[in-house]
């Protein structure tokens, strides 16, 4: 069969899968549209907590900037792969122990206060509205090449198919879903990986091929050896090198971590378990689960920039193979010819540079590169596709509950019934989404970047005020309050300087202390923690019977049902 049938196939028959599990999931009451009732098994919440981390920042991007960046892209890894082990430790199990729908929820009524309530609502939009369009940028991505559209309408069609199984099955539906989405991503990630390592090392284990040596068709020699030979005569940095300061480095990796750990779409699915311990062992199986991709990620990067360099570096134009031709119908890989030479010159200088790559294709594109089955390529963009939706309805479902159930039933319209609130729930996934596909026809940077943006909003907002609310009883809501608003403003104000009022001093030369705006969420993450400490000292401590819940949910087990005390 042709790739485009095995494309139709691969991904028609995972999204009638998805819509299958929607309607037979489908919520009807608010708790199981916002928690799936708390009833999801241990093992199932491991896999969609998998799926929901495991965006299209993970499976499409992620890879493309470690191929591109070498050493300097693992800060991606490491600050995601820590940031998940943070959260499951120190945050999920105290918040599962709370008993709310949401981190807003936590916010007011650990910090008694509406106005808090309110900065965290603004906050979880903020962030959720950010991380949402780079995975809409993803599904344009896949789209634009495996179903030949342009990237606007598979950003239009991607949103149709969130919206169906969003709207529908709440995060019943979506969780379900997200299991099947697990198994989909996980054996398109893999497939290809296995492939390409025996191809180019006879190693089957992906991770062990990556530090192994090359097949003699390939030159021989150890792979990173060659690939730092290769960068180096185009006149990159050698690949096992970096070039980035250890300060953006450590900036970037802190602010991927702490904001893993205020993320309110992955901190919500510890709340669809029946207990605390449930929760627990289900942050377990998630991290099992997420290593499995994790840990090849940097061997698919690896043989991606190899393959990438040895296909199309000083070749000639006229006889380039028939992957680059496809993708360049895309927009997303492109050849200037500055020299007249007919050859695809690809070097470091940018005067001389006349190829331009989008980061984004690397992972769907390697398996063309390297010459695989169609039925791999195909398998790839649904992957690709389910990694990407998997978040994005994750996401959705967070900006519905925070405009249905903390900002309406919990604020501005206390008495409107369940099914009124369900019904602006809905209503809020549809504008959300409306939001999502703009940005990701038009967004801000590549998905990996902009998902960046998203965990430093989160890690200069959120991380503070969840970890003072569980560990300390002194902070009162006048220093969180303050510490949210001025962490998460300098935060947003850096990177919209640097990335769309000023884009040209979007440099290492212009950056504060040469901290990049994806790594300025651990200043903002320091401002709010220092602002939220002078200015709590400035007022009186919480009253007593807030700092003896806080005192009680560091109790395991006090309370296993969530549904119970959804206020």
């Amino acid at each position: 069969m042709t790739l485009q049938t095995w494309t139709y196939l691969c991904v028609g028959l995972s999204f009638l899968l998805y819509i299958a599990i929607a309607i037979r999931a489908r919520a009807s009451s608010t708790s199981e549209f916002y928690v799936a009732g708390a009833h999801v098994p241990p093992l199932a919440n491991g896999m969609a907590t998998a799926a929901d981390w495991m965006s299209a920042a993970s499976f499409i991007s992620m890879a493309g900037i470690i191929a591109f960046m070498g050493r300097d892209g693992s800060v991606y890894l490491m600050g995601w792969t820590g940031g998940y082990v943070l959260l499951a430790l120190l945050i999920a199990p105290y918040l599962r122990d709370f008993g709310k729908f949401t981190v807003p929820d936590f916010i007011g009524d650990r910090y008694y206060s509406q106005t808090a309530r309110l900065v965290a609502v603004v906050c979880a939009l903020f962030v959720s509205f950010t991380y949402v369009a780079g995975q809409m940028r993803g599904v344009g991505v896949v789209f634009s090449r495996f179903l030949e559209v342009d990237i606007e309408l598979g950003v239009v069609i991607g949103m149709g198919i969130v919206f169906f199984y969003a709207v529908l099955g709440g995060m019943k539906g979506i969780t379900y879903t997200q299991v099947a989405q697990y198994c989909v991503l996980i054996f398109a990630f893999m497939v290809p990986a296995i492939f390409i390592s025996l191809l180019l090392t006879g190693n089957p284990i992906p991770q062990l091929g990556f530090g192994d040596e090359l097949r003699d068709a390939f030159g021989g020699g150890y792979l990173l050896q060659r690939l730092d030979g290769l960068n180096q005569e185009l006149g990159f940095a050698a690949y096992t090198d970096g070039i980035r300061s250890r300060l953006d480095v450590v900036c970037i990796t802190a602010a991927l971590m702490l904001g893993t750990a205020g993320l309110p779409h992955v901190i919500i699915r510890f709340f669809t378990v029946p207990s605390v311990r449930a929760a627990r062992k289900s942050a377990g199986y998630a991290l099992l689960f997420i290593a499995v991709l994790y840990t090849t990620a940097p061997a698919v990067a690896a043989f991606a920039r190899m393959n990438l360099l040895d296909t199309v570096s000083n070749t000639e134009y006229a006889a380039v193979p028939g992957w680059f031709r496809t993708w360049e119908a895309t927009r997303l890989i492109s050849f200037e010819d500055k020299n007249g030479d007919g050859r695809i010159q690809y070097v470091a200088d940018p005067a001389r540079n006349e190829l331009t790559v989008d980061r984004d294709i690397i992972v769907l594109a390697n398996p063309e590169i390297a010459g695989l089955p169609n039925w791999v390529i195909a398998l790839v963009a649904a992957g690709g596709l389910a990694a990407a939706l998997s978040t994005a309805a994750g996401l959705l479902l967070v900006i519905a509950t925070a405009v249905s159930h903390d900002l309406l039933k919990r604020n501005l319209m206390p008495g409107i019934s369940e099914k009124q609130e369900l019904f602006y729930a809905r209503l809020a996934i549809f504008g959300a989404i409306l939001v999502a596909g703009y940005f990701g026809i038009r967004p801000p940077g590549f998905v990996a970047q902009v998902v960046a943006f998203a965990f430093g909003l989160a890690a200069s907002s959120f991380f503070p005020a969840i970890v003072l609310g569980i560990f300390s009883l002194r902070m009162n809501r006048e220093g969180a309050v303050a510490g949210m608003v001025t962490g998460i403003t300098f935060t947003a104000a850096y990177i919209v300087y640097f990335r769309f009022l000023n884009p040209a001093a979007d440099n290492a030369g212009h950056w504060w202390l040469g901290i990049s705006p994806e790594g300025i969420g651990t200043v903002g993450m320091v401002l709010n923690f220092a602002v939220a400490v002078i200015v709590g000292r400035m007022f009186p401590a919480p009253p007593e019977p807030v700092q003896a819940m806080v005192r009680e949910i560091r109790v395991p087990g006090r309370n296993d049902s969530p549904v119970a005390n959804q206020g």
